[in-house]
């Protein structure tokens, strides 16, 4: 899909592709759509201290001025929150709202949860995977993972790439019950992944800040979960005890302001995915989802 034709996804729950609304799309379009803004991205938007500088802003009490023309303008449903919105002191707060209890139900037992609410997209195969985003992409796993032991591991597992929105609910949770090792963070820039981005060049995602999580003793074997940073996301907090037990959909973390995205490695032959997911993928169209919704079955 050409650039110029914005992001389109397939929304589970109303069987429809829909356009998404991207906050500072024309900006978005800029910087990764022309020569002058590739370079203001190599020389300073990636940089760190731009989404520190974008997070302390995104923290102060003037930040929550906008926020009932954000829900408005994107339509976010406060019902599902579980404070009400006059409640929040900053954008921030409001970005990693917690949901009321219920508001996620969970899939069935014999079937593995979405990690996140987002776009996901999905591959049986890594050994297999030619068309990410667009066709002829591919991911470097030793490098996405951070670990050569880890990538000859996945080589031909089953990926989920979960991509959250600024106006999507940006808590993340477990896919699974199991107990998590304490996160691995790996250091990296700070830039975009948006498909605007991506579809010109998927390293961003092994070159952007990422935390690792390790979870053992699953009812699908070893589960990885990489959370990765952008453009804005100057932080990513894991909430979770490392070595406790955890069930399907315990919360993990948040992200703080800014796009982001959860990816999820399991072990060959443990996963069916869901057939909207593998469907849409090799379309290069991602599907939206909630989280704790079907991400597919266990292979028994």
């Amino acid at each position: 899909m050409a650039q110029t034709q914005g992001i389109h996804y397939y929304n589970r729950y109303t069987g429809q592709i829909e356009q998404e609304k991207v906050l500072g799309e024309a900006a978005m379009r800029w910087i990764y759509g022309t020569t002058l803004g590739k370079v203001s991205l190599h020389v300073l938007l990636k940089r760190a201290f731009v989404s520190r500088m974008m997070g302390w802003q995104k923290n102060t009490r003037r930040s929550a001025k906008g926020l009932a023309e954000f829900v408005r303008q994107y339509g976010i449903n406060m019902e599902e929150a579980a404070l009400p919105l006059e409640s929040f002191r900053s954008f921030n707060e409001f970005f990693y709202r917690e949901l009321k209890p219920g508001a996620r139900p969970l899939c069935a037992e014999n079937e593995v949860a979405l990690p996140a609410d987002g776009r996901h997209s999905g591959w049986q195969d890594a050994a297999e995977i030619r068309n990410v985003f667009v066709k002829g992409q591919s991911f470097d796993l030793p490098a996405l993972l951070g670990s050569a032991e880890l990538a000859e591991k996945y080589a031909h597992g089953t990926i989920v790439l979960s991509r959250l929105c600024p106006v999507d609910y940006h808590r993340f949770h477990f896919c699974t019950g199991g107990t998590p090792e304490a996160a691995i963070r790996i250091p990296g820039p700070l830039a975009s992944v948006s498909p605007y981005c991506l579809r010109q060049r998927l390293s961003w995602l092994w070159t952007n800040k990422r935390e690792r999580t390790l979870i053992r003793n699953t009812a699908v074997g070893d589960v990885v979960s990489l959370a990765v940073g952008a453009t804005g996301v100057g932080a990513i907090f894991q909430t979770y005890a490392p070595g406790c037990p955890m069930s399907k959909g315990d919360e993990q973390g948040y992200f703080a302001f800014g796009g982001s995205t959860v990816m999820t490695f399991f072990e060959p032959g443990r996963v069916q995915l869901a057939a909207d997911i593998l469907e849409n993928t090799a379309r290069c169209t991602e599907t939206y989802a909630h989280m704790g919704d079907t991400l597919g079955s266990i292979i028994r």
